[in-house]
């Protein structure tokens, strides 16, 4: 019972991953490149049942010496092996065909779905549970596809096959004859049943050999795509490292990482090693069993030598047939791993939607371009309040800038008002989101040109007159030679040229807030100033709320909001109390 829960569970699966493609926009290009994958599949097993019949005509005339007849035949093998030979190729072409335009709508929906709603970013933040979204993506769709398509292919072969062959065997075989219980007992068509049980007793043996595979190969994904995710994270993070000189420390965690791959692997090798023991002794014996059993009736002259090939070939596609479990276990092993894997991706991305689209705060266009919180709080993923209901409003064309101890929740708060935190409650008037900009700590730049990472993300074009001018604005304009060039530019700049880019893109968006969360941390006092006097003069209808920890920064804000850790609360005051009363302190 167990195990039949098992098997309709994958069925479930497999038929939410796959019932999206075959009802999509495409469908009708699919069923027709499947329906002529099975086309020529059939017309593949009726070759083989001609080249089935050929044996016992081939070998008939060698058994007679007939010298005409042996040539004739040579060149009806000939014949029906070209065609055999032209089948099968397009037969492999088409499905391969197939594979791509599934694994490519498939990935794109991926894709689409991954970074909708900010999925992508609630995953890696909240969802601790979900591993390597990328591989996911990357690998594991083609492995679903291609063994989908593959298995589904395999067992209409199989089955179309075995209906075929049975037919020949049994009218092959002939009748079986024992005494038993004092009487005289005929079976009839016995290398049928005699197949069966073969085949049966080789499926039954493999699963129980090798049904730990499922939950190895499950874990040993995810072992591989973990060391491959340290050693890509200490690539990004390389000038950290160096200066830390953390190579020891870095390389224990690569070691105990790919301990545990070795480990996982190992126990793969074990499983493995006793299915080749099973699948090599059931393949060798299949060679010769036919012969075995029906030798008798050959000796006996009720066969001839190519009656008796005839009834081994047939017996052997009976027996292939009925044991392509055993032969594809390891396969299959592997792709329920990717089943389910897919299945839990899947899972994630419904449940982080699902638990964005339930946002408890109510977002609503500012008419008079304000700010309002009205009111909003913040919270902590665990339930612990950050910031407790505050209303206030912030007029445009009035500074602000948000200051508070580490861990005061400065920059959840802006999080919060982008839209991206899911644990807040409230109310937000905000203008629309084509005039906010929001810019991190570390601005990200995309893999591409230096002129596609400036204009990141994308929605606005500039002559490079334009970008040439803005660099230089921001005391970086010696970049501009390297607008065309493509690079991984995260890695090329230090931390201070990426966040004079992100000053360049301000300039250039020209939004009617600016949210900047330490976006100077990495400059020196003297570029601070320049940068923020640049925005005064080049931006003066952009209101700037800026997070920052430097008592500089007062200068270019009139309020100061306060966030107080110890409370979870905050109070807005002009810029000159605020100053006053820390000289006071």
């Amino acid at each position: 019972m167990k195990q039949t829960n098992g098997t309709k569970k994958l069925l479930s699966q497999v038929w939410r991953l796959t019932r999206s493609y075959w009802k999509s926009e495409e469908k009708k290009k699919a069923y027709a490149l499947l329906l002529a994958i099975l086309v020529l599949t059939l017309a593949v097993v009726a070759m083989l049942v001609l080249l089935n019949q050929w044996n016992n005509a081939f070998y008939t005339a060698l058994q007679n010496y007939q010298t005409e007849e042996i040539f004739y035949q040579l060149k009806r093998f000939t014949v029906l092996a070209f065609i055999y030979i032209i089948l099968a190729v397009y037969a492999y072409y088409l499905q391969q065909v197939l594979v791509l335009n599934w694994r490519r709508w498939l990935t794109n929906r991926y894709i689409d779905r991954w970074l909708q709603h900010r999925t992508y970013y609630r995953l890696e933040m909240f969802g601790k549970e979900m591993d390597n979204p990328d591989q996911r993506i990357s690998e594991d769709v083609n492995l679903f596809v291609t063994k989908t398509l593959g298995f589904f292919v395999g067992i209409v072969k199989a089955l179309c096959t075995l209906v075929s062959f049975v037919v020949i065997l049994w009218q092959l075989s002939g009748p079986f004859s024992f005494a038993f219980l004092g009487r005289t007992w005929h079976l009839p068509g016995y290398m049928v049943w005699v197949a069966v049980a073969y085949a049966s007793v080789g499926t039954w043996l493999t699963h129980r050999v090798g049904h730990k595979l499922v939950a190895l190969n499950f874990f040993q994904q995810r072992r591989e795509a973990d060391f491959r995710f340290s050693m890509m994270r200490m690539r990004e993070n390389a000038e950290s490292v160096a200066f830390y000189q953390g190579e020891q420390l870095e390389g224990k965690v690569f070691k105990k990482r790919f301990a545990l791959l070795l480990d996982n692997f190992w126990k793969i090798v074990l499983k493995q090693k006793q299915l080749v023991w099973l699948n090599s002794g059931y393949s060798q014996i299949a060679i010769i069993f036919p012969f075995v059993v029906a030798i008798p009736r050959f000796l006996r002259r009720e066969l001839t030598l190519g009656g008796l090939m005839q009834v081994a070939t047939a017996f052997g596609r009976v027996q292939d047939s009925l044991s392509y479990f055993v032969d594809m276990y390891a396969s299959l092993a592997e792709w329920q791993a990717v089943v389910d894997r897919l299945t839990g991706f899947e899972e994630d991305m419904a449940r982080v939607q699902a638990a964005g689209s339930q946002s408890h705060v109510e977002r609503v266009e500012s008419p008079d371009g304000t700010v309002r919180l009205d009111p909003l709080e913040v919270d902590l993923p665990n339930g612990s309040p950050i910031l407790e209901p505050l209303e206030l409003t912030l007029e445009p064309g009035t500074n602000v800038l948000i200051k508070g101890v580490s861990g005061s929740g400065k920059s959840t708060l802006l999080r919060a008002l982008a839209g991206i935190w899911p644990f807040a409650r409230g109310k937000v008037a905000l203008p629309p989101q084509d005039r906010l900009m929001f810019i991190p700590q570390r601005p990200y730049l995309p893999l591409g040109t230096l002129r596609d990472a400036v204009l990141y993300p994308g929605t606005r074009e500039f002559s490079d007159e334009t970008l040439k001018e803005t660099l230089k604005l921001c005391r970086i304009g010696y970049l501009a030679v390297h607008l065309q060039e493509e690079g991984d530019w995260s890695h090329v700049f230090s931390i201070g040229e990426q966040q004079r880019l992100a000053f360049v893109r301000a300039l250039l968006y020209e939004p009617q807030w600016l949210f900047l969360d330490e976006s100077t941390s990495a400059l020196d006092e003297e570029t601070e100033r320049a940068l923020y006097r640049i925005l005064g003069e080049k931006l003066p209808g952009t209101t700037l709320v800026s997070v920052g920890h430097r008592s500089t920064l007062l200068r270019y804000h009139q309020r100061v909001l306060a966030l107080d850790k110890e409370t979870h609360t905050a109070s807005l005051e002009s810029a000159e109390k605020w100053e006053e009363r820390l000289r006071a302190q």
